[in-house]
């Protein structure tokens, strides 16, 4: 499913960048911090409103993916 591989190249892990924890490809932003915003049932578009104006929804789906 091609939906799938955007969402895989979405997410990287760099040792470099926050001691290697899944961030968002192209930011600083880890994923864990966004899945934190999710499971207060913080609609997606409003976390990129509020919190995090340089991702895209495709960047929050993905965080969610394999969660829920």
């Amino acid at each position: 499913m091609a939906g799938e591989k955007d969402y895989n190249k979405r997410i990287v892990i760099d040792p470099k960048i926050h001691f290697g924890k899944p961030c968002i490809a192209g930011t600083r932003v880890p994923v864990e911090n966004v899945l934190e915003l999710i499971q207060e049932n913080i609609p997606f578009n409003e976390i990129i409103e509020k919190y995090y104006p340089d991702l895209e929804i495709e960047d929050v789906k993905a965080c969610a993916k394999d969660t829920f």
